[in-house]
């Protein structure tokens, strides 16, 4: 069925719809869902995060290579990781979208929605059975059964609002039809545990159709688009519907508000940079019997043998400050995120999670030398693939620049150079330091600390290098012969008159 003509009301995230003062909610046991979306963002965030300190804590001892078999199984964890991320990151897009449709919370809600919060903090656990065991069953129907909880909590959250439909956002409350909504929005909310139900049963004979069926949460809202967009192309324009009937959609796979993605982001960058510290603190704080035996008491000695952990934790700290400050620029000049924008963005957040786990290679260089060259180049793949992800949102968000972008970051824009430049640099220089790796082995680790030191500077000196890169352009453009003009004389068209 096509839109109907005219204004289509929309709903925002922070509920731009008119709402009653907070006296009225009081007297009315309601509040509304701001800090609780807020509180929801962030444990999403955390828990998004954290799912990658199995795959960082995998334990090799100093003897132990990085051969095939152990590359299989850190690229093995990786995957799943990857794949639990990008999960997490579809169930906090459907609770967001879902309380787009409830505007307000009583305390009913409020203890609903923390039973799914609940039940979203125990995935960690059973994503590290997963790494843990990946041919076990157990931590693969665990993983399955909690989002199955989860979209069974949001189903109750749904069926409770419509219930009462003053806790409904005033396009669904005023609403002839709010069975109808209520019927396509729990079928949006549990088809994903529908497929996770299937998960489970497979992870008990067979397990790789688990994975597989897992992999399918991921896409099936851009499956679904896909085909609902081909269906409509089959049939042509559609009528119109009747009057009096609402428009009113709760896609998934629709672009959430660019406040939103932001403070999601927000809270993935600042964990992350979090995560850092935790290892220096319970790795690098020297035990004090054996300072006084080993080190005969000085502990500025004991402290020295991990310098080169603080070297990479300072390294890597300044890697993930500058992807947060490039994300930062960016969302600044972006006036609309776009679906595809969203999807690189959390494609790039998840490799961003990955950065404990390129500290960890990194911080290892001093025990593991022989490996170095290896842990070298998955640092650097890691760096490459959260930078270059966010270069795709700049260059997407470019296709649409009317609508996704600040006049000042268009094409010829006065910061579009300036932009080009500071979200192509981490991509350029990774790339460039992995290369270098290729020909340059014996000596990886120092590329890869160059790398780490003059990307800092070369963001202080971007502005001025950009500037001078312009000048010579010009200055290149001036040097060049003039263009011969055609024979028409100099008021000759460049483009074929239309016909």
């Amino acid at each position: 069925m096509s839109r109907p003509q005219g204004p289509e009301p929309t709903l925002d995230v922070q509920g731009d719809h008119p709402v009653g003062t907070g006296d009225e909610d009081a007297a009315e046991g309601t509040q509304h869902s701001h800090r609780m979306l807020s509180f929801s963002d962030a444990l999403l965030s955390i828990i998004a995060t954290v799912m990658i300190l199995p795959v960082t804590h995998t334990e090799l001892s100093p003897q132990q290579q990085l051969d095939e078999s152990v590359q299989k199984l850190l690229a093995t964890r990786i995957a799943v990781y990857l794949m639990t991320f990008l999960i997490v990151t579809v169930a906090w897009a459907a609770h967001t979208r879902l309380f787009q449709v409830v505007g307000k919370i009583d305390d009913t809600l409020a203890l609903l929605n923390l039973a799914c919060m609940m039940t979203i903090t125990f995935l960690p656990f059973t994503f590290s059975l997963m790494v843990a065991f990946p041919a076990a069953p157990l931590g693969i129907f665990l993983f399955c059964a909690c989002v199955i909880a989860i979209g069974a909590v949001q189903a109750l959250i749904v069926v409770y609002a419509f219930r009462f439909p003053h806790l409904l956002s005033p396009q669904i409350g005023r609403s002839a039809h709010r069975h109808l909504h209520r019927q396509r929005i729990l079928h949006l909310v549990l088809r994903g545990p529908a497929l996770c139900f299937l998960a489970a049963g497979f992870s008990l004979f067979f397990y790789p159709v688990s994975y597989l069926l897992l992999a399918t949460v991921i896409v099936l809202p851009y499956v679904s688009k896909a085909t609902t967009w081909c269906r409509d192309r089959l049939r042509g324009p559609q009528e119109l519907p009747a009057p009096g009937v609402e428009f009113f959609t709760f896609d998934l796979q629709e672009p959430l508000s660019k406040e939103r993605v932001e403070a999601f982001s927000d809270g993935v960058y600042a964990i992350v940079a979090t995560l850092l510290i935790l290892d220096i603190c319970s790795d690098n704080v020297p035990d004090a019997k054996e300072v006084a035996e080993r080190f005969h008491g000085s502990l500025v000695a004991a402290l020295s043998e991990s310098g080169p952990q603080f070297l990479a934790y300072f390294g890597s700290f300044a890697t993930v400050g500058l992807l947060w400050f490039a994300h930062h620029s960016l969302f600044l000049h972006v006036r609309k995120a776009t679906q595809s924008m969203g999807l690189l963005n959390t494609l790039s957040l998840a490799f961003v999670g990955g950065l404990p786990l390129a500290y960890q290679q990194t911080s290892a260089f001093a025990r593991q030398p022989h490996d170095e060259l290896e842990r070298v180049r998955v640092s650097c793949a890691i760096i490459f693939f959260a930078s270059i992800f966010q270069f795709a949102m700049w260059t997407t968000a470019l296709l649409r620049e009317a609508e996704t972008l600040q006049p000042s970051a268009r094409f010829g824009g006065r910061e579009h150079a300036f932009m080009f430049a500071k979200l192509a640099l981490y991509p350029c220089a990774s790339l460039l330091a992995f290369a270098a790796t290729c020909f340059l082995s014996r000596f990886s680790t120092a590329i890869f600390h160059l790398m780490q030191i003059a990307v800092p500077f070369a963001f202080l000196l971007l502005r001025l290098l950009v500037r001078l890169g312009l000048a010579l352009l010009r200055a290149l453009r001036g040097l060049a012969p003039p263009v011969q003009l055609a024979e028409e004389g100099p008021q000759a068209p460049l483009l074929p008159a239309p016909c």
